[in-house]
């Protein structure tokens, strides 16, 4: 056999021909199995072996024509067996003149050859596992809260070799293999091995650095061959590209102290504030890090607490607005890379604004790269077909009762906070995961084993997310989407309850959404989606939502919605913000709405900006509703009784439920020490000269916001000055003034230190 000219890794110049090492072929099962990938165990075929006869290596590298053996000074040539693999039997002995142990066989590099290169590589296939048996334990348990520093891919070193270590779960494949732009896309030279019971796959592929891309080949037991993206992926291409892609964080935080003060508070007795943003459209275009420039500055010149992200998890689809999730640990590389979400999160920290992001456990798409059948048979989603179909979306649920997908959801959960130092997460669509009958008909599913429609596993997957995240990261709140009356949606886990730090009010908003939407003279009859609130309003720690879910699919605008002409629309708007910011919980405002844009949002124009540019008076009423929020957020931040104690009965206490003809609402809210703020709305056109109302102390009362002001675009209807009241009874209430109601307007009355009681 003639030997091939191997040239130099560095000059390329030819070499005298290398000796040949005896052959060391596997068995022709273990080949057979090796090369069709569908070999549990190819590190005990690839790689040193000692054998009685001495060190067996054998190297699978396809499409090579030749591969030689580097030991010290020494260099063999390996004797091709066909199909890419290469053996030799280098002879060896140990201390004693005996063969050597596994740990004392040399270290050795390949040179390999093809039709017009050589590279020199470091054989992977000689390396141990890089998952310790702590990590086993704790994935089989379902208790591996930093899963994402297990499976996936992370670059390290081994052995003295730099390269990434790939771990994906996949416990019903016959086999696994490893593809990406490092092997030419050709996963047959990198077979990846079981680790047992865990159903973990790994291989440590040297060289290979930050920035690579990859996926998973998954070989079936039904014999089918899936490419699949690693669902632990930190980093992933671009849509409509579906690899994943080897990251290494090397961000540097800037925001100890945010998190430190964080860590002390409470979000249940402190403002909250939330602007909405869906990031691709806020200003199409720009990136995370041109966003830093721009939405820190905006939302602090309107004194926003928070901004809540729709999903900035990898999606396949841009107009599912990120709510059907491919990558659940990498932020959407439409924007930019992880470190550049990083940064926008650290900037905005910095501004003073928290960060809340929308998180969906409740379904994922059935895209044929991502989770649905990941390893040929339902995995993360639930084998009874009647549980795994989503109706609604033509998506796929999660199995909450098996404890590696619970794990994969928890630690998804804890590696946003931890990893990203975000300080919410809005769990979206919670209602369809507490229900198994949730949008389906009878007879379409599968009660629990007490014949209930409740989903147990749901039920305990939600307390074990909330348990972990508040443990594990103080100060962070998690917020549900839950549109029904489950009991206990934000009751401590140790009670029973769900342990959701606040709940979205979605009776209040569709309440009083359709009172407002109402013309004026139709609305005293429908008083009472005022006040019903207010029955509830303390059975849980309640956000209002004013979400984009109210903007889209024909609803129109939230200005849109009311009746009348022009100036009516943006009054009643202005009233109705006035109402909401001084209602009892926390607040939400889709993007848009804080400048009545007067289109719904699109997806892809995001926010009309332009409306903001027109002609006077067009801008001045746009720019006026806009003002107008700013200064909501500046005096609820200002007033401790507009959030101290929002879910506390003490906070909160009506002045007139009962004005319904008048179309006007009229309450109190209390700090802890007592200190009252008085809030007047009147959703009537009329102006109201001479309306009494009662008030909580004597003496003068100073509007501090008046919705109807010409500077928010309002007809400056009130009267100037403080409000004064007298000892006359009203309704049960000692003191009482006369005042001015504006039309289609919210003020809100302060008492005057100077004249009132402390």
């Amino acid at each position: 056999m003639t030997s091939p000219t191997v040239h130099a890794a560095t000059g390329g110049s030819l070499a005298p021909p290398l000796p040949q090492l005896p052959a060391a072929p596997p068995s022709p099962e273990e080949r057979r199995r090796l090369l069709a990938g569908r070999y549990h165990d190819p590190h005990s075929v690839l790689g040193a072996h000692v054998t009685a006869e001495g060190i067996a290596i054998r190297v699978l590298r396809p499409f090579a024509e030749r591969v030689a053996l580097e030991v010290g000074e020494a260099s063999y040539r390996l004797v091709p067996d066909g199909d890419g693999l290469f053996t030799g039997l280098l002879p060896a002995t140990g201390p004693a003149g005996g063969l050597p142990t596994e740990r004392e066989i040399p270290a050795y590099t390949l040179l390999v050859g093809y039709r017009d290169a050589e590279h020199r590589q470091h054989d992977g296939y000689r390396t141990g596992p890089t998952l310790g048996e702590l990590d086993l334990h704790l994935i089989s348990e379902g208790r591996h809260e930093q899963l994402w520093r297990a499976l996936g891919s992370h670059v390290r070193e081994v052995d003295g070799v730099r390269g990434t270590a790939f771990a994906v779960w996949a416990p019903n494949a016959v086999g696994v293999r490893l593809s990406g732009d490092f092997n030419h896309w050709n996963s047959s030279g990198h077979p990846m091995r079981s680790l047992g019971s865990s159903g973990v796959w790994e291989l440590f592929v040297p060289d290979v650095a930050d920035g690579a891309r990859y996926k998973y080949e998954i070989h079936t037991q039904g014999g089918r061959v899936l490419e699949k993206a690693d669902p632990l992926a930190r980093a992933t291409e671009c849509p409509p590209g579906t690899a994943s892609v080897v990251h290494t964080s090397s961000y540097r935080w800037q925001d100890a102290d945010w998190l430190a003060r964080r860590a002390t508070g409470t979000p249940h007795a402190a403002p909250m504030s939330v602007y909405e943003v869906h990031l691709p459209s806020w200003r199409p275009g720009l990136t995370y890090r041109q966003l830093a420039d721009e939405l820190p500055a905006y939302l602090a010149g309107l004194n926003f607490t928070h901004v809540e992200f729709m999903p900035v998890m990898e999606h396949p689809f841009g107009g599912s607005w990120g709510y059907q999730v491919s990558g659940f640990y990498a932020p959407t590389a439409r924007l930019g890379s992880p470190d550049d979400f990083r940064y926008l999160i650290d900037t905005l920290h910095r501004h003073g604004i928290g960060v809340i992001v929308d998180w969906v456990p409740a379904h994922f798409p059935k895209d044929d790269f991502a989770l649905a059948r990941f390893d040929g048979e339902p995995l993360y989603e639930p084998a009874d077909p009647l549980r795994a179909e989503h109706p609604d979306w033509g998506t796929l649920e999660f199995d909450y009762g098996r404890t590696e997908v619970r794990n994969f959801l928890v630690a998804n959960a804890v590696y946003w906070c931890e990893e990203f130092h975000v300080d919410g997460l809005r769990v979206d669509a919670v209602a369809s995961m507490l229900y198994l009958d949730y949008s389906r008909a009878e007879g379409a599913w599968t009660p629990n084993r007490h014949g209930g429609r409740e989903n147990l596993e749901a039920v305990r997957f939600l307390q074990e997310l909330n348990a972990t995240v508040y443990r594990r990261c103080p100060g962070v709140v998690t917020i549900a989407e839950e549109s029904t009356a489950w009991d206990g949606v934000t009751r401590p886990t140790d009670s029973g309850g769900l342990g959701f730090g606040l709940k979205w009010n979605m009776g209040w908003m569709h309440d009083s959404l359709s009172y407002v939407g109402r013309d004026p003279v139709h609305r005293k009859y429908h008083h009472n989606e005022m006040t019903f609130s207010m029955v509830y309003a303390h059975s849980e720690n309640y956000l209002l939502p004013i979400s984009h879910d109210e903007v889209v699919h024909g609803k129109g605008s939230l200005v849109a919605r009311m009746p009348g002409d022009w100036w009516r629309q943006r009054a009643t708007v202005r009233a109705y913000l006035g109402y909401m910011w001084a209602h009892p919980g926390k607040q939400l405002l889709f993007m848009g709405q804080e400048f009545a844009q007067g289109a719904e949002w699109d997806h892809d124009s995001g926010p009309q900006w332009w409306v903001l540019e027109e002609q006077w008076p067009a801008a001045g009423e746009h720019l006026g509703v806009q003002r107008l929020v700013g200064e909501l957020n500046r005096i609820y931040r200002e007033t401790p009784a507009l959030w101290e104690q929002d879910s506390d009965p003490a906070g909160f206490q009506w002045i007139d439920a009962e004005a319904g003809d008048e179309n006007v609402l009229s309450f109190v809210r209390h700090d802890r020490a007592g200190r009252p703020l008085v809030c007047l709305s009147n959703f009537s056109p009329v102006v109201r000269r001479g309306y009494r109302t009662g008030l909580p102390l004597p003496g003068a009362w100073q509007p501090v916001l008046d919705t109807d002001a010409a500077r928010y675009g309002g007809s400056g209807a009130a009267d100037p000055g403080p409000v004064r009241s007298c000892a006359r009874p009203w309704r049960g209430w000692a003191q009482s003034a006369e005042l001015t109601l504006p039309p289609l307007a919210t003020i809100w009355l302060a008492p005057d230190p100077d004249t009132t009681p402390r």
